[in-house]
């Protein structure tokens, strides 16, 4: 009989919970990878599309939206057909629209595209959720931030990467515009090739898949809408807004501004960009894991004064990153609310689980889909005319700022203490 592991041994391939681990994060970057792959692409596809400000921004915006839908519906498959189903199915029919967005040959046809390609970022639900079913209450924490840390690495890798390989299809000789359409094959390929390792390496739980443990009929609960009235909730969908929600807005919008803020290179601003997504493979983490020691130490407050904390510093160096009068001093002011971004994620999910226990995956769906739509409504932000990519960075940071002093006065104070609520489950979106 397997049992959910109490250790993560981040090395190991032994056993179909660590071979889950690792297949599931490596599920989420490849499609966050796929997602954002046309973002360091976006100054030639902008030249060759002839795409307005405001037509940059709408695609950026459909690329999110899309994904806010998306999440609540692949929350319920996991629940009706299990992670494993689910996953296999998101990859294959997500691939399509990576492989035909180089059809795109006008803007209404590109914004399509973009729209379909964001169902892709549901793959972050299926992720928390597969995780969670193979890890105990101890460390599903720590396990969750670690493959929700190295999913969203995808799209920092992305930035860095896709410019190489436009460039080495330009360099065979084909033109710009042919290049940034066959570079989507990549991604498209990567896809495929994790559906067929996720549909024959994985299982829905340590026990079997759902069909052979009965898990669906025996798991099935009522929904409990009353949590809409739990201001906890909206605290919490709010402080994720501002941290996940600008972390796939500048995913999606920093090659852009430092090809024209700073006059660099396709490739260059790639780089750069990347850099940004890169440190998701230990800050996340990181937030996570010092929300659990401080719960430790000061309760729920001290985990509610770390996510204030961190989301503080996050909209400063916004606002210091806005304002950076040079390349190296943007780098320097992006790395610091990169980090306390992507901790603020972790930290954001390290309350989660604690504040309803009996509705965890409703509370992180709701939760989950507010960091997208804080991203879609950023997206107005830089598609405006009037106002530029710097002014909208310079608003989200005061805006950050604001929701940190919401957070700092919500008290989120654990329900009556029971060993259900002592154990929480973990976030599954």
């Amino acid at each position: 009989m397997e049992k959910q592991l109490t250790k993560l041994n981040i090395f190991s391939l032994k056993g179909v919970q660590m071979r889950t681990f690792h297949i599931t994060w490596l599920m989420f970057f490849v499609c966050f990878f796929g997602w954002f792959g046309l973002a360091p692409l976006m100054p030639t596809i902008r030249a060759e599309l002839h795409l307005t400000k405001g037509q940059v921004g709408n695609t950026i915006i459909a690329s999110v939206a899309a994904t806010i839908i998306a999440r609540l519906i692949i929350g319920k498959l996991c629940d009706t057909w299990g992670p494993r189903k689910t996953a296999v199915r998101l990859l294959i029919v997500g691939s399509i629209p990576v492989f035909l967005v180089g059809l795109a040959h006008d803007y209404t046809s590109f914004l399509l595209f973009r729209l379909a390609i964001g169902v892709i970022g549901s793959s972050f639900v299926i992720t928390q959720f597969h995780t969670s079913m193979m890890f105990a209450p101890n460390i599903k924490g720590t396990a969750n931030a670690v493959t929700g840390g190295w999913g969203n690495l995808g799209g920092g890798v992305t930035n860095m990467v896709m410019p190489l390989i436009f460039a080495a299809i330009v360099g065979a000789g084909f033109t710009k515009a042919e290049a940034w359409r066959y570079a989507m094959i990549v991604p498209g390929v990567m896809m495929l090739i994790i559906a067929f390792l996720y549909n024959k390496y994985t299982k829905d739980t340590p026990n079997g898949n759902y069909d052979e443990v009965g898990y669906a009929k025996t798991n099935s609960t009522k929904t409990d809408w009353s949590i809409l009235a739990d201001w906890r909730v909206w605290a919490l969908t709010m402080a994720y807004a501002m941290c996940f929600g600008m972390e796939i807005t500048f995913d999606n919008v920093a090659s852009l501004h430092f090809v024209d803020t700073f006059h660099l290179s396709q490739s260059s601003a790639g780089f750069w960009a990347g850099i940004f997504g890169f440190m998701n493979i230990f800050a996340r983490a990181l937030g996570g894991i010092v929300s659990d020691k401080v719960g430790g130490k000061f309760g729920m407050r001290g985990k509610g004064l770390l996510l204030a904390g961190v989301l503080l510093l996050e909209g400063a160096g916004l606002i210091l990153f806005a304002n950076s009068g040079n390349l190296t001093a943007a780098i320097i002011s992006m790395l610091s609310f990169a980090l306390f971004l992507k901790m603020s994620n972790g930290a954001t999910y390290g309350i989660v689980p604690f504040i309803n226990s009996k509705n965890v995956g409703m509370v992180s769906g709701i939760v989950g889909a507010g960091g997208n739509l804080g991203g879609m409504l950023f997206g107005f932000l830089f598609k405006s005319t009037t106002i530029t990519y710097v002014q909208a960075f310079t608003y989200i940071g005061i805006a950050v700022m604001t929701v940190s002093v919401i957070v700092l006065i919500t008290r989120f104070q654990k329900q009556t203490v029971t060993k259900e609520v002592e154990e929480p489950m973990v976030a599954v979106a």
